[in-house]
């Protein structure tokens, strides 16, 4: 398996080549569109990673896609380079990174909250506004709900999570009453 380090270099190049020629809008499209083919017919990412299928054959297969499919020049480069290097399995993975590389640029942090049940639209927006003072950004956040929490939420935003759940309070108070 490829580090996602490795995955997340080529997301942050394609980011880089992408803000300086403010293409933003044109390539986060086309990579929505392929994302939503390759979803569909996984059968590609497995005929361009085959071994047994000849380099030109893969090359062909992306050609006839992307004149049935257009791109920019830039999005068709990205995948010819995917392709070039048998990156372009990992095209999802890639995808997910360039889209959170993406928002960082403009300024915006996924944070994904998960509760016991689903929140009201009062509560989702106090805590979007929460966020957004710790942060000093705007937060997009991704609703989840767990039956196992007894209750409060849990935060993730990149490799930082914020534990408010009921749970983790309780095993606090626990480790400070048994002095552990």
């Amino acid at each position: 398996m490829i580090p996602s380090a490795v995955l997340g270099r080529y997301a942050t190049a394609l980011t880089d080549v992408v803000w300086e020629e403010n293409l933003e809008p044109a390539v986060t499209r086309d990579l929505e569109a392929y994302s939503e083919i390759f979803r569909a017919v996984p059968d590609l990412l497995e005929a361009f990673h085959a071994p047994a299928v000849p380099r030109d054959a893969k090359e062909k297969l992306l050609d006839e896609i992307m004149a049935k499919y257009p791109v920019h020049r830039v999005t068709s480069n990205f995948l010819r380079v995917l392709l070039r290097h048998n990156r372009i399995r990992f095209f999802q993975q890639i995808y997910e990174s360039y889209l959170t590389s993406a928002s960082e640029r403009k300024g915006i942090l996924t944070a994904t909250v998960t509760a016991a049940a689903p929140l009201s639209r009062q509560e989702i927006d106090r805590l979007g506004e929460r966020l957004a003072e710790i942060t000093g950004k705007r937060v997009n956040m991704e609703m989840r709900t767990d039956a196992d929490l007894l209750g409060g939420v849990i935060v993730q935003m990149g490799s930082t999570v914020y534990d408010g759940s009921i749970r983790s309070q309780l095993d606090e108070l626990r480790r400070r009453l048994t002095g552990t």
